[in-house]
């Protein structure tokens, strides 16, 4: 981020001086990076995987609308939640978003970008934070971050995979939390920053399996989005990223578009993933027999895999 730009994004008011402004700014920005450049599969070491940008594919998202929002008048879009089954690519879509602001693609009117997984902050569900403490715990860059400091920029949380969450949200009974100071239980914290009570000013963006998105309630969300997976054009596309080697993408396609049932799959970008892992195997090992047509088949042929791999990284019988 360049100077201008940081001045336009980060109130002069706030108590960080300007040099530590940048210096806590552009060391956030490089820890995202590193945590989200890279997709870690198979064998791959952490931070050794596959590059984010080069295999990932823009995915169909539809937009709805809840219940309780009164879709006459222009509003303030401050809370998002976003649906989608398990494998459609919620959290490839926070990594890369998360991933684009890092590197001062997009988004750059938002002062920081918090990503916190609902799976990590399980990990603290039964001990007492503050919201300034909790951020401290889960991005140690921000330790020069103030209390004041989070009431004047321009913030975005992201609470990815709510359904994986095991602290409860009471939204009907619960603490009011108004101070980024004041110590609770993260299903506080949570409840307290999506009503607005702590940090009104505070963007929010939940995703969710569908079956566990009731536990927000419709008169706390802005706008829902469902994440649809991939279209035909995208799932090519999907394959093209992924191999270097055209033909070998060439061949995967052919194949997936001749069976009905691996077509109709690949809707999933997981189970892309799954079909990308068996073919290049068989494919690429000069393998005889039949090519999976069905999902037993494909699903037999990956257990197969993971068992090889399994015995490279781990030895053993």
């Amino acid at each position: 981020m360049d100077e201008d730009r940081a001045e336009s994004t980060v109130p002069s008011c706030v108590s960080l001086k300007r040099g530590d402004l940048q210096e806590v700014i552009e060391g956030h920005k490089m820890s995202l990076k590193r945590r989200c450049e890279h997709v870690t599969e198979g064998t791959n070491e952490a931070g050794s995987g596959t590059l984010l940008n080069k295999i990932y594919t823009e995915l169909y998202i539809t937009e709805g609308q809840s219940e309780a929002v009164d879709t006459q008048h222009e509003r303030h879009i401050r809370v998002v939640l976003t649906n989608g089954v398990a494998g459609v690519g919620k959290t490839f879509s926070v990594q890369k978003f998360s991933l684009d602001w890092a590197e001062g693609l997009e988004n750059q009117d938002i002062s920081l970008v918090l990503p916190l997984s609902c799976r990590e902050l399980n990990l603290v569900r039964d001990e007492q934070h503050s919201l300034l403490s909790l951020l401290h715990v889960f991005h140690p860059t921000l330790q020069k971050i103030r209390a004041e400091d989070l009431t004047v920029w321009k913030l975005l949380f992201i609470f990815d995979g709510l359904d994986e969450s095991r602290f409860s949200l009471g939204f009907n009974k619960h603490q009011v939390i108004s101070d980024v100071t004041q110590v609770s239980s993260v299903g506080v914290l949570l409840v307290n920053l999506i009503q607005g009570n702590l940090l009104p000013s505070a963007l929010i963006w939940i995703t969710s399996r569908p079956a566990a998105a009731y536990q927000i309630p419709p008169s706390c969300v802005d706008r829902i989005t469902e994440v649809r997976g991939f279209t035909d054009s995208q799932k090519e596309e999907y394959f093209r990223r992924r191999f270097s080697d055209e033909d070998l993408s060439k061949r995967i396609i052919s194949h997936i578009k001749a069976s009905r049932s691996l077509h109709i799959m690949c809707l999933i970008p997981v189970f892309c993933w799954i079909t990308a892992i068996v073919l290049e195997d068989m494919m690429t090992r000069d393998q005889r027999g039949e090519l999976p047509q069905t999902l037993t088949d494909l699903y037999s042929h990956f257990l197969m895999v993971q068992i090889k791999r399994k015995k490279q990284k781990y030895g053993g019988k």
